[in-house]
């Protein structure tokens, strides 16, 4: 299983494997050390319980695309439909429902945002959930 942390320092992604008994990372771009980590055995494996970084269990999926490329594509179909009458809208949605057929999903933890994939047993964690998210991340 891949993992993808933001650090919490220069937000910039750091990338590693899930390795059991693994406890530290270190960032590439400012060296900051993460500590505290904890993969299992069942991570390594490709099975995820709770999040290795914050250690707790609210996870979601979802497809496994960069939201500021779509958003970028979206305005660039928007500002070009002006002059083809709509068809790059159509494009962008044809785009749209290929890559949703390709792409396959990811885990993301709502406290920390740190991405799984490769995980094996994606049908147990449910898809976002607005109500949730507002729960946890407004509850401070």
């Amino acid at each position: 299983m891949k993992v993808q942390i933001t650090c919490p320092e220069c937000s910039s992604s750091i990338e590693c494997y899930a390795k059991a008994g693994a406890a530290n990372v270190q960032c590439g771009v400012c060296e900051h050390v993460l500590e505290n980590l904890s993969f299992s055995e069942n991570q390594e494996k490709g099975n995820l319980e709770a999040c290795s970084v914050c250690h707790n269990n609210d996870l979601y999926q979802q497809k496994d695309f960069n939201r500021k490329i779509g958003v970028i594509l979206f305005v660039i179909a928007a500002i070009a439909s002006i002059y083809t009458y709509g068809i790059s809208l159509i494009v962008l949605f044809l785009m749209d429902v290929f890559l949703f057929k390709r792409l396959g999903n990811i885990a993301v933890c709502y406290h920390c945002n740190t991405i799984y994939r490769g995980v094996n047993n994606l049908d147990q964690i449910s898809d976002f959930d607005h109500e949730r998210n507002d729960r946890i991340v407004y509850s401070d």
